[in-house]
């Protein structure tokens, strides 16, 4: 439980990953934390600047929460071999993390109404501190939640707990479409370009998921999860379009959705007033052989130099 954790203090602007990842078109990414049930505040950045500052759209945006789920299966890196929990035992673990997560949302709610009241004797907690515009809906938790009965549970919790909530994996959505639709609960989901969560899933259930919740209805953005390859990240978009979802609403999952979705206005789409965040290229923007020719982060001309075009041109060039 870790809600005063930043992952903008983590960032390093000179990472080569940054202008290997805009090089193919990414101006703009979310950085998450991980671990543990409250992993911290993510942060909006560009992919241009010589510091955080410069790069930070939203220095936290939200809280990212591991919602507790019942696992009897999961995979043990010391062996290395599949693990079986008990149900019960499995079900107890879920019940202790979902109690200490309702507990820590009920604390940060009595901190905020005393710090709010100026009561004297309130010492300032930082992780409480962190929690008080969750609680008080300024801003929303970014709960990952996988399977069906995952995505029921959260939705009621959020519904208890009168927080904003905003699903992330949900591999399972396309199950409760209809029940996102009715709450108005917005998806991010995880990479087309994946394996079925079950043995006995289709094969192309991660490429089709993000057609069937454009048919529900329900709002929904495509992510990578993946520091190494967000580059990916409109072949992912292209792979979903190639299942059953308009080119259009592929390319608006990796644009103008995920902006809606995190309620950042200034992003997502090319108007008067927004961020002159924009690519010029030889094609369709989703297309593998398509060529990214000039890249602009908030008005600038930015370089698409990066560490795999030099290594490839200098391996080219070897005797």
């Amino acid at each position: 439980f870790n809600p005063q954790l930043m992952a903008a203090t983590a960032i390093n602007p000179a990472s080569e990953h940054i202008p290997v990842t805009r090089a193919n078109g990414i101006t703009t990414v979310l950085s998450a934390p991980s671990g543990g049930v409250i992993a911290g505040q993510p942060a909006l950045i560009n992919l241009a600047g010589w510091t955080i500052e410069e790069m930070a759209v939203r220095k936290s945006l939200g809280m990212t929460i591991r919602f507790p789920s019942i696992r009897t299966r999961s995979f043990d890196f010391t062996t290395p071999q599949p693990r079986q929990t008990p149900y019960s035992e499995a079900k107890r673990v879920y019940e202790r993390e979902l109690a200490q997560l309702r507990e820590w949302l009920g604390k940060a709610r009595h901190y905020a109404q005393a710090r709010a009241a100026e009561t004297p004797d309130v010492k300032r907690d930082l992780k409480l501190e962190a929690l008080a515009p969750l609680v008080k809906g300024e801003q929303p938790a970014l709960l990952s939640v996988s399977s069906a009965r995952d995505i029921r549970n959260a939705i009621e919790f959020a519904e208890k707990e009168k927080i904003q909530i905003i699903l992330v994996g949900a591999s399972d959505a396309w199950k409760e479409a209809e029940l996102l639709k009715k709450k108005n609960i917005a998806v991010i989901l995880g990479p087309t370009l994946s394996l079925p969560e079950r043995e006995d899933d289709p094969y192309d259930r991660p490429f089709a998921t993000p057609a069937d919740l454009s048919k529900a209805g329900v709002k929904f953005a495509i992510a990578s999860f993946s520091t190494a390859f967000s580059r990916n990240l409109p072949y992912q978009a292209a792979q979903a379009a190639a299942f059953g979802l308009a080119p259009e609403e592929a390319l608006k999952a990796v644009t103008l959705y995920p902006a809606e979705i995190l309620g950042v206005r200034e992003l997502g789409s090319i108007e008067v007033g927004k961020m002159a965040n924009l690519i010029i290229t030889d094609g369709d923007p989703l297309e593998a052989r398509t060529q990214v020719k000039q890249l602009i982060i908030n008005g600038r001309l930015t370089s698409t130099d990066n560490k795999h075009k030099q290594l490839h041109e200098k391996y080219l060039a070897r005797p």
